[in-house]
């Protein structure tokens, strides 16, 4: 794989902070027998450490993923939404606007790198991707691509280390208190 390695990156003198992540697939046809990237993102968040605060999959439908993104939102225990699926550019492909309609700030660059990652492995077709990445009431909200390979590389490129509070010159578990 030709993820960047940020290992150098990790003060392992500063203390390890597991965040409460909560994991949304968003599709019409999975379901807990068959979603295979959801289950994905929680081995990958459980292996490095954290805690899966939740997991839900709901329909291609705006106003049930705003629903369920306003719940997360809502509860102070959940600091991260880590949501996979519906950002394409089909007619079902709503992920994108719900996220939109929650933020209270975009985070751009969080869509602009994972293209770049994307584009190393699968060239132009990464074009197509919507991904994209927010925050509402102290929530980090991040909407990812329904295969299980664009979760992993979103994953070990960008997400493990920027929620990794040893992750220097700087990373998103810092920032908590200032949201």
């Amino acid at each position: 794989m030709s993820y960047h390695d940020h290992s150098h990156r990790l003060d392992h003198n500063k203390p390890f902070h597991p965040l409460q992540i909560a994991v949304l697939t968003i599709s019409d046809t999975r379901t807990n027998d068959t979603d295979r990237s959801g289950p994905r993102l929680i081995s990958l968040l459980q292996r490095d450490g954290h805690t899966l605060a939740a997991y839900v999959i709901v329909p291609d439908e705006k106003e049930r993923i705003e629903a369920q993104l306003r719940a997360w939102i809502a509860d102070p225990s959940i600091q991260i939404v880590l949501a996979t699926g519906g950002t394409g550019i089909t007619k079902r492909d709503v992920t994108p606007e719900a996220f939109h309609a929650v933020y209270e700030k975009e985070i751009p660059g969080f869509g602009e790198l994972f293209r770049f990652l994307s584009y190393e492995k699968i060239g132009t077709s990464t074009i197509q991707s919507r991904a994209t990445a927010g925050l509402a009431n102290r929530t980090l909200l991040f909407a990812l691509p329904g295969s299980t390979g664009a979760c992993s590389d979103a994953w070990e490129g960008i997400l493990r280390w920027q929620l990794d509070s040893r992750h220097q010159p700087c990373n998103f578990v810092e920032m908590f208190d200032r949201l």
